[in-house]
This record gives C-alpha cells, sequence and structure tokens, in this order.
C-alpha cells in the first residue's frame, strides 16, 4: 500500500527533474519566499505532516519549534481578529484574505521554511511548470522571466502516479479544510 512518503518522493522525484529542465529560468532558492505569502487550503494529509514535522522540530530545536508555535499562534490570531467566526472556512473563500500574512513555517530572517521537509504539496510543486494528477498547475511569476511559451511548455513534467494524494487522503479520518497556521496550533494526534 502506498504511503505519503511515497508521494512525498514521487513529487520530490518529478520537482527535481523539472528544476533540472528549467535551470536558469527557475528563481527559486533559498531566501526566495515570495511563495510563501497567504493562506491557502491544505490537505489533511498535509496538517499530518506538518503536525509530524513540527514535533520532530521540537525534539531536534526546541527554540526553533517554539518560534513557529508563536509566529503560528500570532497569525492565528490577526486571521481570526480579521475574519472572526469560521476563520477558516472565510479565509479560504474570500479572494485576497490573509494576503500579506506570511506562512508561520517561514523563517522571516532567513527566509527559509523551518519545515521544509514537511511542507505541503502545494509547496512542494510551486514554481516550476507541472501537472499534478492531470491538472496543470501555476508557474511561479518570477520564473521564466523572458522565456517563450515553448520554452516554459518544455521544462514541464507530469507528477504522478494519478489519484495518489487522493487515495491516501480518503484514507485519514474526515477533517475539515485547514490552513498552517491552525495546523500548527493543534497538537500532534497520536497515531
Amino acid at each position: 500500500m502506498p504511503s505519503d512518503s511515497d508521494l512525498i518522493q514521487i513529487v520530490d522525484a518529478a520537482l527535481a527533474r523539472a528544476a533540472r529542465l528549467a535551470g536558469p529560468w527557475l528563481a527559486c532558492r533559498p531566501g526566495c519566499a515570495e511563495c510563501c505569502i497567504g493562506p491557502f487550503a491544505i490537505t489533511p494529509l498535509d496538517a499530518q505532516r506538518l503536525r509530524e514535522g513540527l514535533a520532530a522540530l521540537a525534539s531536534s530545536d526546541p527554540p526553533r519549534a517554539a518560534r513557529v508555535r508563536a509566529r503560528a499562534a500570532q497569525s492565528a490570531a490577526r486571521l481570526s481578529r480579521d475574519y472572526p467566526g469560521d476563520t477558516v472556512a472565510q479565509v479560504l473563500a474570500i479572494d485576497g484574505a490573509g494576503e500579506d500574512e506570511l506562512c508561520p513555517a517561514l523563517d522571516p530572517e532567513t527566509r527559509t521554511c523551518d519545515l521544509y521537509a514537511a511542507r505541503p504539496i502545494t509547496c512542494r510543486t510551486f514554481g516550476p511548470p507541472v501537472r499534478f494528477e492531470g491538472e496543470s498547475l501555476a508557474v511561479c511569476e518570477l520564473c521564466f522571466q523572458g522565456a517563450t511559451p515553448a520554452e516554459v511548455v518544455a521544462c514541464a513534467v507530469d507528477i504522478g502516479p494519478a489519484r495518489l494524494e487522493a487515495d491516501l487522503v480518503s484514507g485519514l479520518p474526515p477533517q475539515p479544510d485547514t490552513i498552517v497556521a491552525f495546523v500548527l496550533l493543534s497538537p500532534t494526534p497520536s497515531t
């Protein structure tokens, strides 16, 4: 039976290929964090991975984990103030909601992800041209500056196998939509 680690291995291998194909067209580097601004929906599988990543960070580097939790609490407080009630539903439904909110996993000084190994699939697939489970995903606006459409298409990769993420998510207990800030505030469920 495939697992989340199988999914991550498949996605990361495809993205490594996309990065090789894109070469200098790819602007994504440590310190480039333009895609780390604004909340977005994450799957229960992403949430589980983030919780586990934060728990591992708490074991290996407690002060850094505490900073991530503090940033998550501050982000959740701002979003709850600006979108009271069902905050997550509002943030996900309202175009531009929280658009200036930094991801709590982003270290604002280094502009790198403190939970990089545990980051959501959306974070892993943003940047180069990719198709995930048959759907073309957006290319980062900072990448492929001056490239022709044909040059962009030549760098596109497919990430498969189809439906693996959906199948893995369907095997988890039903959970409401969520965002990174709220996940990082919740305890790691017992397995």
